[in-house]
């Protein structure tokens, strides 16, 4: 009886050592990006979108895909091309759901949006745009108290009207 309980002492004692129950892994930090895309993003064309990923990054190194059981909160920031006009609040201008979709969506107008300007306003400022964004949503996710750090997505949904333009916002999709 006494090898019994001694026994089952040892397993009980090496079984919760190796569960590392009491040092089990936490959450160092929590982190949002655009589909996997780096560097600039555009939302492009009324009704595009774009899924955002909300990845827990824990303090042994793994990440765990958590958008849908992130939290998000959209902020529009700046101005549409004409540096003029503010971005209208959504769900006008881009709509974010539970899952991190972001749609672009009409104004209040029933008119897309357009955060990009073209610094280029020569002869070849169609054929060699260079592109700013004069406003953006910024996008931040909460998950188990921690939260991301933000992300920026400008539009490109609407027409722009700055002269030479025709009409283009934006770098076009890829």
């Amino acid at each position: 009886m006494k090898r019994t309980r001694i026994l089952v002492t040892l397993l009980a004692t090496l079984a919760l050592l190796s569960s590392s129950c009491g040092s089990g892994d936490k959450i160092a930090s929590v982190s949002i990006t655009a589909g996997g895309q780096t560097g600039t993003v555009n939302l492009y064309g009324l009704g595009g979108t774009m899924q955002l990923q909300v990845m827990a990054n824990y303090t042994s190194g793994k990440s765990i895909d958590e958008t849908n059981f992130a939290t998000y909160m959209i902020t529009p920031e700046g101005y549409q091309w004409d540096q003029k006009t503010l971005l209208p609040t959504p769900p006008y201008g881009v709509q974010l759901n539970n899952t991190g979709m972001i749609t672009a969506t009409a104004d209040q107008n029933g008119n897309g949006v357009c955060t990009w300007y073209n610094a280029n306003t020569t002869s070849t400022q169609l054929s060699s745009p260079s592109w700013f964004f004069t406003g953006d949503y910024t996008i931040v996710a909460t998950y188990r108290g921690f939260t991301s750090n933000p992300i920026y997505i400008p539009v490109a949904s609407g027409a722009s009207g700055q002269s030479g333009q025709e009409g283009i916002c934006g770098p076009s999709a890829k």
